[in-house]
């Protein structure tokens, strides 16, 4: 990684990444502008446009094995099933991949808090605590200060990879990935130029995401997701996952995909979401201390995540009708972790990470966010139904495609203005569109290398060397919805 001298300890003191002391002389927005504008001169916006797989690139089949370790046995075929449906399940599924290759290239050394895994699925509808349905990134695994050009690298390539398979062609797919470009230097500029609180208010719910989508097809699109996403609450997933059994619910049993735990796990998972009740805030505290565990159950979910331990536990409060499911996911450390120096003064609790990191890449996160700790794995807890839902790819024309693709740009870069570094990436990133040009290039060979590298997990699979469920190789275009 290239960076200037300096950087870090610019960050630490002057963007809210770590002060020691509100006496402590801030540097100037315009000095921290001046910094990353010298940038420049060390790693021309130009060079982050290059993509050559290395004669030493790790394998990456391998590394998607090495990850398959501490996974649920059981379930890694159905982890494996879904990244060879497609090119584009394949990279939701392989962030390990991505960040081995990009941490190599050239970068900047300004580091915010970077998702980890900003692919353009990652991007979704939840309710903020007032109920009201905004977008934003939603998912946190793999968070952690890192380069920003590390997360805007696989977004752009996430673009083009969902571009070529939903039918757009190359040049659709380039301005696809300039309209997300564009869009970050856009946002990143204009929240360098805010006071530091204002960058934590901006946000974008589902009034100003649709007045913001030009395209007629887009705006079509958000109206129907958003609709989608508000009937996907607790109380409506009721009849969805539970059956009434001598007087209590219980939750069905769907195997392999959802699974009751035994009493023993049982009464761990019980005794950990007591001790995950003392990391919310008072309030929350006091309200879910209201609800009573009712039942607990495995839950297979995503593509990244599948093989890791997963639990939905169903509480009842005031009456049978008001019904609250919550999510525990295991966390493991963050892929981005081995690549940055010093990350073990950081988190020891994964959980803890992935909840500090997802409230300081979004404008508002779900109140019921904590972590807690079963047996020796770490895990975070969340609403599970809380009116996500994320607008479908394949539902989209190319227009609507680019159109979509600046919206995203817009939240990548409100999330990392929200933590670090605005000011120096909008120094670096400038007015013209050279970082644009360069990013489209990038986008392009990645595409190529992701296709490449789903055609090698394919063969590994069909030589019986990588483990996958019986004809998933007879199921393709299923990237979208696994």
């Amino acid at each position: 990684m290239t960076s200037s001298p300096g950087v870090h300890e610019v960050l630490a003191t002057a963007e809210g990444e770590a002060f020691s002391s509100l006496r402590k002389r801030p540097t100037s927005r315009r000095e921290r502008f001046a910094l990353g504008r010298a940038l420049r001169k060390q790693v021309p916006r130009k060079a982050l446009g290059g993509w050559e797989a290395p004669a030493d690139r790790p394998d990456p089949v391998r590394l998607i094995q090495e990850s398959h370790r501490g996974r649920v046995d059981e379930l890694v075929p159905i982890r494996v099933s879904r990244m060879v449906s497609s090119p584009y399940g394949f990279l939701r599924g392989t962030a390990i991949v991505m960040a081995a290759d990009v941490a190599g290239l050239p970068a900047t050394g300004i580091m915010p808090v970077a998702c980890g895994d900003a692919h353009l699925g990652n991007f979704g509808f939840y309710a903020s605590p007032e109920g009201e349905l905004v977008i934003d990134l939603n998912d946190f695994d793999e968070a952690h200060p890192g380069g920003w050009e590390w997360d805007l690298r696989r977004l752009a390539a996430s673009i083009w990879v969902a571009g070529r398979e939903n039918s757009s062609g190359e040049r659709q797919c380039a301005e696809a990935v300039r309209s997300c470009v564009s869009a970050y230097r856009a946002e990143v500029n204009f929240l360098a130029e805010q006071p530091l609180l204002q960058r934590s208010y901006n946000r974008l719910d589902v009034k100003r995401l649709h007045e913001t989508a030009s395209e007629k097809t887009l705006r079509a699109e958000i109206a129907r997701s958003a609709k989608r996403a508000r009937n996907r609450t607790s109380d409506r997933a009721l009849p969805r996952f539970t059956r009434e059994h001598e007087g209590r619910r219980r939750m069905v049993d769907e195997p392999p995909l959802i699974t009751h735990v035994s009493d023993e796990d049982s009464d761990q998972i019980a005794a950990a979401l007591d001790e995950y009740l003392t990391t919310l805030a008072p309030h929350w505290r006091r309200v879910l201390g209201g609800y009573t565990l009712l039942d607990i159950a495995h839950k297979v979910v995503g593509v990244g995540s599948v093989g890791l331990r997963a639990y939905v536990a169903l509480l009842e409060g005031s009456s049978p009708e008001d019904v609250l499911f919550l999510q525990l996911k295991q966390a493991r450390r963050s892929v981005l972790a081995e690549h940055v120096h010093g990350e073990s003064a950081w988190h020891a609790h994964q959980g803890q990470r992935v909840v500090e990191y997802q409230q300081a890449l979004q404008t508002v996160s779900d109140p019921l966010l904590g972590w807690t700790t079963v047996g020796e794995r770490q895990y975070y807890v969340r609403q599970f139904r809380n009116m996500k839902g994320t607008i479908p790819l394949d539902a989209i024309d190319p227009a609507a495609l680019a159109d979509y693709a600046g919206i995203v740009g817009h939240l990548l870069a409100k999330g990392h203005a929200r933590t670090s570094g605005a000011s120096m990436i909008a120094g670096y990133a400038g007015g013209s569109a050279k970082l644009d040009r360069a990013m489209v290039r990038f986008a392009r060979s990645y595409a190529d290398q992701t296709e490449a590298d789903h055609a090698a997990l394919v063969r590994a699979v069909k030589r019986g060397t990588v483990p996958a469920t019986e004809g998933a190789l007879d199921r393709t275009g299923s990237a979208f919805r696994p």
